[in-house]
């Protein structure tokens, strides 16, 4: 059976330090699925197929990546595509205790499934997305914080407002 992986989030949108930690997870498995969520708690700025397309375009180097989406509860997602192990990223303390808490939870919904944490690079510890729509909001260069295609999304995005 192949080794298969879902690495969940909103991705709104994509930065570097999500593409090291999915590409250092396509190496753990057969194939790593990237999930866009749509989370009803959040009003995101790209819409869900926005950030697939983004997603797809700032993966697409990493043969063994599959996007999808998906609006049910992780678990659910998981169960039903037979997947081994929920991949998250790690960037400090902070995100470790609310990760730590889902992944409990996740556990006692789905004794099989694993959830494998990779610690984000370094260099990108500092990287979110809100952080990152903040900078491009007052139109700030965001190169080197997230992929080309996703600094012209995001120029796009903000294009006539503030700065």
């Amino acid at each position: 059976m192949a080794r298969l992986a879902v690495y969940p989030g909103s991705f709104d949108p994509i930065h570097l330090g999500h593409v090291d930690v999915i590409e250092r997870a396509a190496k753990l498995f057969d194939t790593l699925i990237v999930a866009v969520f749509v989370n009803v708690g959040k009003t995101p700025r790209f819409s869900a197929e926005e950030r697939m397309q983004l997603v797809q375009a700032a993966t697409q180097h990493i043969p063994n990546v599959r996007v999808e989406k998906s609006e049910d509860l992780l678990v659910r997602y998981a169960q039903e595509r037979q997947v081994e192990a929920i991949v998250r990223g790690l960037r400090a303390v902070l995100d470790f205790d609310y990760e730590f808490q889902i992944a409990l939870m996740n556990k006692k919904m789905a004794p099989d499934l694993e959830t494998i944490f990779i610690l984000t690079s370094e260099k990108y510890s500092y990287l979110s997305s809100t952080l990152v729509k903040e900078l491009a909001s007052y139109h700030a260069d965001v190169k080197g914080l997230v992929p080309p295609v996703v600094a012209l999304a995001l120029q796009e995005k903000f294009a006539g407002s503030r700065g």
